[in-house]
């Protein structure tokens, strides 16, 4: 059996991102792997354990994604699988080019994050998808291997339900479904030595990023006197009301 693991390298949330020239800098951001991510390389080694096989962890983006896989591979994954391209490439584009060394591997099944970090989007498990011609169920909480079918919890607006998929499929992934583990000290050293496949992207994406804005608000520097509890309570929810506008 082999599973597969899709994974992003992004920012980390506490980092502070700055513009130049109308471009996100990421020189001096903290990057990491993407949390989401996390548990489909959980949900992989999981696998792997219980079934047996190989568990492989596939990467899209520049040479310092590289750190990502090898947190990864860190975290226990047996290789990576690292399609390199410097610029912005968007959902589907990225999906496509991993779907031909993806199929090459003939995996059981494919985890990858229900929702991308730095893209904000879900699209990446659909386009998988459909680039490789596999089902997909999203947002699962929980995967039961049962021969050449798995059976899935998902989440739904209303609650959650029970679905049996024939396999090989797409799994998104999120919290809930396990708790990743920590890269141990020894599995850091391993992860140096283990192989990183390296592929250079060829093609084009369909989108083209023509500007980049980071969300800013400021502060109002406003600081409530409490030595009148009452007073001050009230001030509050008149702030919140006519300012803030959020009651």
């Amino acid at each position: 059996m082999k599973f597969i693991a899709v994974i992003r390298q992004v920012p980390d949330g506490e980092s502070r991102l700055r513009i130049q020239e109308n471009r996100v800098d990421l020189s001096s951001a903290t990057l990491i792997l993407d949390q989401m991510d996390e548990y489909g390389v959980e949900e992989a080694l999981r696998l792997k354990e219980k079934h047996g096989g190989e568990a492989i962890v596939v990467g899209f983006g520049p040479e310092r994604a590289e750190e990502a896989l090898r947190t990864a591979l860190a975290m226990g994954m047996d290789r990576g699988i690292h399609v390199v391209h410097e610029g912005y490439a968007d959902p589907v584009t990225v999906a496509e080019a991993l779907a031909p060394l993806i199929r090459e591997e003939s995996p059981t099944l494919v985890l990858t994050g229900g929702q991308q970090a730095d893209w904000d989007s879900q699209a990446l498990g659909a386009a998988l998808a459909e680039a490789l011609g596999v089902p997909v169920v999203p947002w699962t909480t929980a995967i039961e291997l049962e021969g050449e079918t798995a059976r899935a919890k998902h989440d739904l607006d209303e609650g959650a339900e029970w679905v049996r998929v024939k396999l090989p499929a797409v799994f998104t992934t999120q919290q809930g479904l396990n708790e990743p583990r920590y890269p141990t000290l020894p599995g850091i050293m391993k992860a140096k030595k283990k192989e990183i496949q390296k592929v250079a992207f060829q093609g084009n994406s369909r989108v083209e990023i023509l500007e980049e804005i980071i969300q800013e608000k400021a502060r109002l520097q406003r600081i409530l006197d409490g030595k009148d509890p009452v007073a001050a309570a009230e001030e509050l929810v008149r702030l919140l009301h006519e300012e803030a506008k959020v009651i």
